[in-house]
Formats: structure tokens, C-alpha cells, sequence
């Protein structure tokens, strides 16, 4: 089975190669309609290619290029009422011939759109009636029998991707512009959402400066957040963390004798609230620790506690 596998990836590694080496100014051209459209860019395919034509329009919505596929069956019945004069579309079909992408394109004709085909046959029917095409000619299928479309597909999403990352460098898109459009993923977390908007406000422990040692501890395990703030909310003195508290409990064979303030930092990182999660989280990577204080260090205030674990 493994010789299988291993095959099957030589197969496609070397029809993406025979892509690769086939790209011409045709895909500038692409790149620079795309560009130019001032509607939507619209994907269709059908089958096989219509579930890469869907991944390819996904990829390119969320890297900037406000796109959707459109399946050619619904579009023939109706769905045509979404496309507008000044949308651009991608048709995927590697033989070029598929009957249901070549019944809508009298319309898109009518209709004034810019038809991009991305096809084996630069011969076939819709390259001839599209104003660019891409070239997705493949040396061979991995399927043994040459029938389930394997290589065919495989070439036409690096050719969607190629599109999409060449679109993002030409539009200088960068990492705060794809956040805004994954405001649920970990990166627009980081990149969108302020400190305050995560942070514990509740249940801060706090401890006076002349508290005995065993009260420490009391306080330690009661906040749970593996440190103790030293002083109060609005005159902050250093804290403890439990890897000061392991030190002193080494070191000292008298509890009754430690003092607060010889062992707490009396420094604390503490940031503004206003601070991204993203600028926190380095902050925090930088100086190794996983709970920062939040406030203001100026005045030596803190309002709520930050755990870069709590993600």
C-alpha cells in the first residue's frame, strides 16, 4: 500500500511541474483582469471541479478578492440573476466541453461578464469562448484506470491558489486585512481583540505587604492564577508568582521568618488594556511569563489579569 501512496504522489508532483513550466503571460493577464473587475469574482465547475471551484472561491474571499462559486445546474435555472454585468468568472472544466458550464455562456456574453477558462484543451469549446485562459494540461491522472479525475483536479486548486497569492501580493494584502475576515480564528483573535476584552476582572487575589507567609499561600491557592498581586488595585507593589513561592519554600526552613517583600518583583509587567492580544502576547513571549497584570504601569494601577493560556 505504501508503494500505492508513493505513486500516486510521484504522479501528481510531476503533472504540477508540467503546469508550473506551461505558465505564461496568460496568467499575468488573469491576475491583471481579476484586478481590474470592479464587480465579484465568480467560480463555477461542476463535479469534481465544482468542489475545487468552491474551496478556490473560498480561498480567494478570504484573501481579499470578494468572490462565490455558482453551480451551473442552478445557475441554468435560475441562479444567473446573481451575476452582474461587471463580474468577472472562472469556469473549471478540464476537458473545456462540460455541457453544463457551456449552455451559460450565451448569457455571460449577453450579459458583457469577462470569462476566464481554466482547462486541459486550450482547443476545447469554452477556451475558445473565453476572453483568458489557464492552462491545467496534466501529463497523466493518478487514477489507474485514467478515468476519476486525480492530477486534473490537484492542478486546478495550486492553479486557484496561485491566483489567490499572487492577488494578495498585488493588493499588498496583509495579515490585519485577512484577521478582519477570520474574526473567529485564533489570528483575528489576536489581531482584533483588546486585551480588556479577555482579561479577568473578578477574583484578583491581593495581598498586604506585611501579610504572614501562610496567608500567601491561602492566597496563591484561592486565586489560581499561579501569582498574587502584592498591595491594592491602586497602588500596586510587586507580586509573587508560585516559581518565587517554590524559591522560598527551598530556602527557608522557618516560614514564620519570610517577608513578602523580599521575595515578590517588585517590577511587574503591567500593559494597558487598549493593548491588541497579539502585541500582548509577544510582550509576554519575550519576557517568558504567561500572566501579565493590566492597567497602568505608570500609576501602578491594575484592573484585570491576562493568561496568554487561556486562549
Amino acid at each position: 500500500m505504501n508503494e500505492i501512496a508513493k505513486r500516486v504522489f510521484d504522479i501528481e508532483i510531476e503533472s504540477l511541474r508540467h503546469v508550473a513550466d506551461s505558465i505564461d503571460d496568460s496568467f499575468t493577464e488573469v491576475v491583471n483582469a481579476i484586478l481590474n473587475t470592479e464587480g465579484k469574482l465568480i467560480v463555477a465547475g461542476i463535479g469534481k471541479s465544482g468542489l475545487i471551484g468552491k474551496k478556490i472561491a473560498a480561498t480567494l474571499a478570504s484573501t481579499g478578492t470578494p468572490s462565490f462559486y455558482l453551480h451551473p445546474g442552478e445557475a441554468f435555472h435560475g441562479d444567473l440573476g446573481m451575476v452582474e454585468s461587471k463580474d468577472t468568472i472562472i469556469i473549471i472544466s478540464y476537458s473545456g466541453e462540460t455541457d453544463e458550464l457551456l449552455k451559460i455562456i450565451p448569457f455571460l456574453k449577453w450579459n458583457g461578464n469577462t470569462i476566464i477558462c481554466m482547462s486541459g484543451n486550450r482547443e476545447s469549446t469554452l477556451a475558445k469562448h473565453s476572453h483568458y485562459h489557464l492552462s491545467i494540461t496534466i501529463t497523466r491522472e493518478a487514477c489507474p484506470l485514467a478515468l476519476a479525475p486525480t492530477s486534473s483536479t490537484t492542478a486546478a486548486l495550486v492553479m486557484g491558489d496561485a491566483l489567490a497569492v499572487a492577488l494578495m501580493e498585488a493588493r499588498d494584502f496583509k495579515s490585519d486585512d485577512f484577521a478582519r475576515f477570520h474574526p473567529g480564528g485564533n489570528l483575528g483573535r489576536k489581531l482584533l481583540t483588546k486585551v480588556k476584552d479577555v482579561m479577568q476582572r473578578e477574583g484578583i487575589p491581593f495581598i498586604n505587604e506585611d501579610a504572614a507567609f501562610t496567608d500567601l499561600l491561602l492566597k496563591m491557592s484561592e486565586g489560581r492564577l499561579g501569582m498574587v498581586i502584592v498591595g491594592q488595585a491602586d497602588a500596586v507593589k510587586g507580586v509573587i508568582t508560585d516559581g518565587d513561592l517554590r524559591r522560598a519554600l527551598l530556602k527557608n526552613t522557618d516560614l514564620a521568618t519570610v517577608n513578602i517583600t523580599e521575595i515578590m518583583t517588585t517590577t511587574p509587567i503591567i500593559i494597558d488594556e487598549d493593548v491588541l492580544l497579539d502585541e500582548a502576547e509577544e510582550i509576554m513571549m519575550q519576557k517568558k511569563i504567561t500572566t501579565v497584570l493590566v492597567g497602568s504601569a505608570e500609576k501602578h494601577t491594575v484592573g484585570g489579569v491576562y493568561q496568554i493560556y487561556n486562549r
